[in-house]
């Protein structure tokens, strides 16, 4: 697309039309000391091959999950999408109208949502599910604040195990609300139905949980749920929806709201974002939900068609009836987990969940086999699981594997200071039995390097 920058007389026209005078006095609100008064320091422009050239440059400094095995997890994962989705996502007709302001006049757009809003009820076992907000930290912030709207009571409470990024969201969109959140402590990487039991209590307006949680484990989510209930509490879980192959549904367990990052349905890591936020809740907190529905009906002639229905968003109504102040909603990203989901089908889904499983369990079986790396936990997971560097520095082997050519995982020292020599680890249906046993083969090569190193070292400095 062509770049056309506006002429003087252009310049003078807008400021005259305002009512201001010059460049400077239009932003004259702008304090001094936040004013740049240098040229940028950016180079001068480059013909096309140069230009070319050089962003190439750039991105050679960034390794992707094309040149190194991915065993990257806590929220984003390299799950194989089918070319079928980009194909189809990528059509004009989808591509360049995917969040329409006026957008009954959009009917493929809305029939996509209203599928993708079915799809999302059906996997996880609740009655309604709104046409997505931005991700899965906003939706659990989100998932929070229809609690709050729905309770007269200002409490809530967080499971420890919930991704720490989720509830750092959570905290920021409540500072000001007067709200207290109470973080509940795991044991052995999952939430112990007796602390929860401590804490929740009749001015518990909210109780988030995470299923599969943080580190992979899975919760006593239908004990916990009862707990948070008995109380009196809204019960709101984030979920790997690739794991609804196989765990049974958050609605069945008896869970209130469900929120969970699309990511891993037909979108690609794209280098964190963007993402997809879903939401999905019982049929009683539908007038609550925020963000846009697409709802069914028929026109004046009888035929089927879908409109916007319960528009509550700042744009349609009265900003203090809005029931968030979420602007969009990621229609592009939704349309893909759409098009995801319709082309795995049920049997599908169920054996993506299956590979991932089996090749988490053979992936701790082959790295807790290596003699630097013990299991940190004992509880049961689905595709991501914890270890335990005995040499206390996680953070270095992940760069040494690097260079081995592995993704290895994700130090958790940054959010629990307490297992700071540990590591997560991540295993999607794309790594194979080839790139696990390199993983730990590489493993062992550099921790074994790296003792004969060291004792070279002695042995040189005693000499």
């Amino acid at each position: 697309m062509s770049y056309l920058p506006h002429t003087l007389d252009d310049l003078r026209i807008m400021l005259a039309t305002i009512g201001v005078k010059d460049i400077e006095s239009l932003f004259s609100e702008i304090p001094e000391d936040c004013r740049l008064r240098r040229p940028l320091d950016i180079a001068g422009p480059l013909d096309e091959i140069s230009l070319t050239a050089h962003m190439e440059m750039l991105a050679s400094g960034t390794i992707s999950t094309s040149q190194a095995a991915c065993f990257l997890g806590g929220g984003a994962y390299d799950h194989f999408v089918p070319a079928v989705v980009d194909h189809l996502a990528s059509r004009g007709e989808f591509y360049t109208s995917y969040t329409p302001y006026q957008a009954e006049a959009s009917q493929g757009n809305l029939q996509v949502y209203f599928e993708y809003q079915s799809l999302i009820a059906n996997l996880t076992g609740m009655e309604v599910s709104n046409m997505s907000l931005y991700d899965g930290g906003s939706a659990a912030a989100e998932a929070v604040l229809m609690s709050l709207s729905v309770s007269s009571k200002r409490r809530v409470v967080i499971s420890s195990t919930v991704h720490p990024e989720y509830r750092e969201v959570v905290k920021t969109y409540c500072a000001n609300l007067g709200v207290e959140i109470v973080t509940v402590p795991s044991n052995n990487g999952v939430v112990d139905p007796q602390e929860l039991q401590k804490i929740v209590d009749g001015d518990t307006a909210c109780v988030l949980l995470q299923q599969p949680n943080f580190f992979g484990s899975i919760e006593r989510l239908e004990e916990l749920t009862s707990i948070a209930h008995a109380a009196g509490a809204i019960v709101a879980v984030s979920v790997d929806p690739v794991s609804l192959g196989i765990l049974k549904r958050p609605g069945d367990c008896g869970v209130d709201l469900v929120i969970a990052e699309g990511q891993c349905l037909g979108n690609h890591l794209a280098y964190g974002g963007p993402y997809l936020g879903i939401l999905a809740c019982r049929e009683s907190f539908l007038r609550r939900m925020p963000g846009r529905l697409a709802g069914q009906t028929t026109d004046r002639r009888g035929n089927r068609c879908w409109v916007l229905t319960l528009q509550t968003r700042e744009q349609h109504i009265r900003r203090e009836k809005a029931t968030s102040n979420v602007c969009t909603n990621q229609g592009l990203l939704a349309l893909r987990s759409a098009i995801h989901l319709a082309v795995l089908g049920p049997e599908g889904l169920r054996e993506v969940a299956e590979s991932c499983l089996a090749k988490a369990a053979y992936a701790k079986q082959r790295l807790t086999a290596t003699a630097r790396l013990t299991s940190a936990f004992d509880s049961a997971f689905f595709k991501e699981f914890v270890v335990r560097d005995a040499c206390g520095a996680p953070g270095s082997l992940v760069a040494d594997l690097l260079d081995a050519g592995y993704l290895a995982g994700v130090p958790l020292g940054q959010w629990y200071p307490e297992l700071d020599d540990c590591l997560l680890v991540a295993v999607t249906e794309k790594r194979t039995r080839t790139q696990i046993d390199g993983l730990a083969a590489a493993v062992d090569f550099i921790s074994t390097s790296k003792v004969s190193h060291a004792r070279h070292a002695v042995h040189e400095a005693s000499v």
